[in-house]
């Protein structure tokens, strides 16, 4: 993936493109273009059906179609001769993967995935025909993509008025998706927030861990609800608390977090988190290290707290650039098979470690029983420190030492093999996730010079964004080689926005709550809808494309929408803007009927709805930095998701009105100014009086 090519070898357009996806494909014998205006004038003009390719870099099954037919003589000829073909980064394109993986739903009736394979509408691009991976030979009860390229092509030539009327069909039922807007009328109650706390618990599997059955994804914001239920719940509600952290310890525990080398592969093929698809993507590792790092401090388990720091470790050794942002993902392959690179068999594993540490690693992590994997060894947690000590005839402690020392050795010998592809594009929602996982993690940190380094981590990526992805006052979406391109989506100034109040939390400055500010009133001007409120994905002056979605549940990722509502609300209380605070209703109201057909499919939109019912307490400190830096930690470092501290210093000034009026005290190291909603104390210049104060602990 790494490997430059030659301008010359190139034999297509997608040469001067960014995303190292689209550049994986411009040698290919196939005519790709890149989603465009060239691309849809040809087709318009030859009649030609668009066959539209999406997918990623990382992505297994995208790599195995390509071999099989898009390097192909034979097949990229009749694709070619017949189609107009487009191909996509799902990861800079979002706005055209969420709609045409809705329509690949309601053509085919059941769920999409990577590579997508559309067949378009030369002059409208409405799909007729859509699918995901197609197999070179026929297997698996799939044609053989040449014989589909053959019929569609036939389909397309004979049949256009049935395809027309198909199409009207298809236009009606994305339409009818839609939701109905928001009315005034509307009464946003608490009672969808119990349901998906009682849907979740149905949905837990309290044999493994995690929710449903293989495959398996880790789904935080089920996990963060839970959690906060039970804080909610003045941490009665223990059922709540033990399906987060049981889960959380499962997966910890589990194939899908690389035990040698921290981070988190996407997802689990079976129901133990035992043997995963491998590649790592940054929007996985940034949520699971805020609540890896909000259970330690919810819980004090260590584990907890340990992978928190593998997984930020991880983060910054293999996927920061030099330049501050971070990078998108790991592959799943290497030397073209899936998991080469991290499965081992016991003669490798014997050669590094001295019998001791073999006999050890191998009771803990399985190699001592079958091959979990292809015929190797994929490490996966079997056994318990307490009972591998015990068989030893060592201490815990001891026996840990001994895993660690192993672990090293083994992730410095894995270090000399043929490494994973990485993507090395810049997306500003993703380091935004990120951004806001170092932030918690730092928050949450005993270690100052962890703190530290986490801290100094997720402010590089923010300075890189406003340097290099923020112009005119308005963000860009994707980075590489310092070209920054394409206009940014709600989930962008969504994430980046939430990002910046969690590690304000942890670093006070003025400029980037000020920059807040600004994503707010961009979000605010660019993306509102006006008339059904809420929040369109993409902005006002975007593409016109077949549908603008407005998506309310999540997904792999954060709903925008419930990041936008929950985070307008708190700088809408913080900055005293009610035009935020307004917005942010708006949006749950037009979400409301939504939430409540599925109330556990919104957990970020719950997130909102939980601080409008029950605004959060905002503590404003004023001091001089060594007692400040007391007061601050004593606020943010237990876990208390409805609370929100800034440790402002004494000789900042030219602060938001809604700041300028929490004046420093003079005759105090420190004072504090506490909210909840509208609604003050007086201010607090005793750290005693200050505790007597603190909610949700």
């Amino acid at each position: 993936m790494h490997t430059e090519l030659n301008q010359a070898e190139y034999s297509n357009a997608l040469a001067n493109e960014t995303s190292p996806y689209l550049l994986q494909h411009a040698n290919n014998p196939v005519e790709w273009f890149p989603w465009g205006k060239e691309a849809l004038d040809k087709a318009r003009q030859e009649n030609k059906p668009i066959l539209l390719s999406i997918g990623y870099s990382a992505c297994h099954w995208c790599h195995v179609m390509a071999h099989e037919s898009f390097e192909d003589d034979k097949t990229a000829q009749l694709m070619n001769d017949r189609f107009i073909n487009i191909k996509v980064d799902r990861e800079e394109r979002p706005d055209l993967d969420k709609i045409y993986q809705r329509a690949h739903q309601l053509l085919s009736q059941r769920p999409g995935g990577w590579p997508l394979t559309v067949f378009l509408m030369p002059d409208d691009h409405m799909p007729f025909f859509a699918g995901t991976y197609f197999p070179k030979e026929p297997r698996h009860q799939l044609p053989s993509f040449k014989d589909l390229l053959q019929k569609i092509s036939d389909f397309y030539a004979n049949q256009i008025d049935d395809l027309r009327k198909q199409n009207t069909s298809l236009r009606d039922a994305m339409a009818s998706l839609k939701s109905d807007g928001f009315s005034d009328k509307t009464r946003l109650t608490p009672a969808v927030l119990d349901i998906a706390h009682q849907q979740l618990g149905k949905s837990t599997d309290w044999q493994h861990g995690g929710f449903g059955q293989a495959p398996k994804f880790p789904h935080p914001g089920n996990i963060e609800r839970l959690l906060r239920h039970w804080s909610g719940s003045n941490k009665a509600d223990e059922k709540a608390l033990k399906a987060a952290t049981f889960t959380l310890r499962k997966m910890a525990q589990g194939g899908v977090n690389d035990q040698l080398d921290g981070g988190f592969c996407r997802y689990s093929v079976d129901d133990y988190w035992m043997i995963p698809h491998f590649e790592k993507m940054l929007y996985d590792n940034g949520p699971l290290l805020a609540l890896y790092s909000q259970a330690w401090a919810a819980t004090g388990e260590p584990l907890f707290n340990q992978v928190a720091e593998t997984t930020a470790e991880w983060t910054m050794r293999e996927m920061q650039a030099p330049e501050g942002g971070y990078y998108s993902s790991l592959d799943a392959d290497s030397e073209g098979e899936e998991g080469k690179f991290y499965a081992w068999t016991c003669d490798e594993v014997s050669q590094v470690l001295d019998k001791q540490e073999y006999d050890l690693f191998s009771q803990r992590y399985g190699l001592d029983r079958d091959p979990n994997f292809e015929g190797k060894w994929y490490p996966h947690v079997f056994s318990e420190l307490e009972t591998l000590a015990q068989q030893q005839g060592i201490s815990e402690s001891e026996a840990e030492n001994i895993l660690q020392q192993a672990r090293k050795k083994l992730f410095v010998a894995r270090e000399k093999r043929i490494r994973p592809g990485r993507d090395d594009k810049v997306l500003t929602s993703w380091n935004a996730l990120m951004i806001k996982g170092m932030a918690i993690a730092a928050r949450h940190q005993d270690n100052d010079a962890l703190r530290k380094r986490y801290i100094d981590s997720a402010t590089r990526a923010l300075d890189f964004i406003r340097r290099q992805l923020w112009e005119d006052g308005r963000l860009l979406a994707t980075c590489k080689d310092g070209k920054a391109h394409l206009n940014a989506y709600l989930d962008d100034y969504a994430f980046l926005m939430d990002a910046i109040l969690e590690l304000l939390q942890v670093q006070w400055r003025s400029e980037y709550l000020a920059f807040a500010d600004e994503l707010a009133s961009s979000v605010l001007e660019n993306f509102e809808d006006h008339e059904s409120g809420g929040f369109f994905f993409t902005a006002h002056n975007h593409e016109p494309l077949i549908e603008r979605p407005k998506p309310f549940g999540d997904d792999a990722i954060p709903a925008g929408n419930g990041i936008v509502a929950y985070i307008l609300s708190r700088l809408g209380h913080l900055l005293d803007k009610p035009q935020y605070l307004e917005a942010a209703e708006r949006t749950l109201k037009a979400a409301w009927s939504s939430i409540e057909q599925l109330p556990y499919a919104h957990c970020t939109l719950l997130l909102a709805l939980e601080e409008y019912l029950y605004p959060p307490q905002i503590i404003i400190l004023r001091g001089k930095p060594g007692p400040l830096h007391l007061w601050k930690q004593r606020c943010i470092s237990t876990y208390a998701p409805r609370r929100l501290c800034l440790a402002i210093p004494n000789d900042e000034s030219s602060l938001p009105e809604g700041l300028e009026a929490k004046k420093p005290d003079n005759q105090h190291e420190v004072v504090a100014y506490v909210c909840s909603g509208t609604t003050c104390q007086p201010p607090v210049t005793s750290l005693d009086d200050l505790e007597s104060q603190l909610v949700a602990e």
